[in-house]
């Protein structure tokens, strides 16, 4: 390796959009440059987007960062990769153009698909293999989907399947590609985290044929080279690849039981480590493999939030309540509370613990006083309200109490959020002086394979920027959860009384 590889080039391309960030030797992100991309709703919960938008944007976020630094491609040492989980499509193998849009983790379309596969007995199966629930936010009944309604009879053989990391490798390397690493790959309801291989008894009874399955690998391992000259003129080689919401468990450090961390997405991915065995997943959650290098897994246990960052998107841009964040802070903090106000964000179902695809957003508790500020803070308090909920499950689940809440992601810039998020915990919650933890896991990944650290190193690189302590008192945290609960429970009996309808 010469001397002019300075960094690792991570292509961190999640819900909203692609980011493209430089992280040096010293494991510091030195540059970043992003794009968004069009969030497509053909009908009432579905969720798509655009592989060949994806694509373009993840050129063109390479080419901003490496222009906004002032450097060469000989300057990279390394692509290494971060992606949406559970996203996934079809593609052509000799055209390499889609089969479709891409069906999105939060797309409901395959929920008629998993309700009658649970009819048939499924659901304990793919649980004991797969760690997951029988559920249309994972890949299987969407890849099923596209099979049925966008394929057009094309043979499996001629076909590729992938979630957005596979799609991402075989665009980089020509076509010359086909791979994801084991955290996508467990999050597809056809991959057995026992034995890390895909399943052939769950493909058969999913009808989605082996061949058109990317191989799975080590998320450290190296992915090919790339094979796109007007980006890099010499090849440059793929390594470090990682699912985000594991990615961010990485870059957070969270290497030993009882730590966890929040990623405040568009989602949100609560997960807890849970060592070197995969730990049973009751009450909503579910297991995970938390990484696998060098060829040994480790594992994780998650609760999955459908809906957090995208319900502050849905209060500024479907009602127009705010125009900026900064707007948001000021106006939730001119109260000091919700007035009684819960918003219920189901706008793509419930994810951990109630698993429900079909229930519907609602604001329960508003009166003739409530105002535009109630019901923005009643949205915020949401995404704490959730993350609380999974939490407490995953410290009940694992045995071990939460030592501490690191925490990334957009929302983690709200004081009043992070503090909130404290109070309910009644614990700790830490936030990294790196804001992007999911480039910076795949970054150390990437180092990994590449020899620049051992694990020993990644653990000293772990720095603090702000801890957030818990300041409420008991009886008042007990009465907010106590409706939080009783709004949620509302939504679900809703959800009940319409389908018995």
């Amino acid at each position: 390796m010469s001397g002019l590889d300075r960094y690792l080039l991570t292509v961190d391309q999640s819900t909203a959009g692609t980011k493209a960030v430089l992280t040096d030797r010293e494991g510091r992100i030195r540059h970043r440059c992003s794009l968004g991309h069009r969030q497509i709703y053909p009908q009432d919960g579905w969720v798509e987007h655009d592989p060949l938008e994806l694509y373009d944007n993840v050129k063109g976020v390479i080419r901003g960062v490496m222009e906004q630094a002032g450097i060469g491609p000989n300057e990279v040492a390394a692509l290494t990769i971060t992606n949406q989980r559970e996203t996934a499509l079809l593609w052509e193998r000799e055209t390499g153009l889609p089969v479709g849009n891409a069906i999105v983790w939060q797309c409901r379309r395959s929920a008629d698909w998993c309700e009658r596969m649970k009819r048939e007995g499924l659901e304990p199966l793919v649980a004991s293999k797969t760690g997951l629930p029988l559920d249309p936010y994972f890949s299987a009944g969407k890849w099923r989907w596209l099979l049925d309604h966008a394929a057009g009879g094309i043979p499996a053989e001629r076909l590729a399947a992938g979630t957005v990391d596979s799609w991402l490798i075989w665009k980089l390397t020509g076509g010359s590609v086909h791979a994801t690493d084991y955290t996508n790959a467990s999050r597809t309801q056809l991959f057995n985290i026992h034995t890390l291989m895909w399943d052939e008894e769950l493909a058969e009874r999913f009808g989605i044929p082996l061949s058109m399955l990317p191989e799975a690998r080590d998320s450290n391992a190296m992915y090919g080279m790339t094979d796109e000259p007007e980006l890099f003129p010499v090849p440059k080689p793929i390594a470090g690849v990682i699912g985000d919401s594991q990615a961010a468990l990485f870059g957070q450090q969270c290497t030993l039981p009882g730590m966890a961390k929040g990623t405040y997405g568009t989602g949100t991915s609560v997960l807890m480590y849970a060592g070197d065995k995969p730990v049973q997943a009751n009450q909503g959650l579910v297991a995970a493999i938390a990484w696998s290098i060098d060829g040994k897994a480790e594992y994780a246990l998650e609760g999955v939030i459908r809906s957090t960052g995208d319900c502050l998107n849905w209060v500024r841009n479907e009602l127009g309540l705010f125009s900026d964040y900064s707007e948001l802070e000021t106006a939730v903090a001119e109260i000091a509370d919700t007035g009684g106000v819960y918003l219920v964000p189901a706008f793509v179902g419930l994810g951990a613990p109630h698993w429900n695809a079909r229930a519907r957003a609602a604001v329960i508790g508003l009166n003739r006083s409530s105002d535009r500020r109630h019901l923005l803070r009643a949205a915020l308090e949401s995404i704490a309200f959730q993350v609380a909920d999974a939490v407490r499950l995953l410290s009940a689940e694992t045995g071990e109490p939460l030592r501490e809440l690191r925490v990334d992601g957009g929302a983690t810039a709200n004081e009043l959020l992070m503090r909130f998020q404290a109070d309910l915990l009644d614990a700790e919650v830490v936030r990294s002086d790196a804001a992007e933890l999911s480039a910076l896991g795949s970054a150390y990944m990437g180092g990994l394979a590449l020899g620049w650290w051992d694990r020993e190193k990644l653990f000293s690189f772990y720095r603090k920027v702000k801890v957030y302590s818990p300041n409420m008192a008991k009886d008042t945290r007990e009465r907010l959860i106590r409706g939080w609960q009783a709004a949620v429970k509302a939504v679900l009996v809703a959800e009940e009384t319409s389908r018995d309808d």
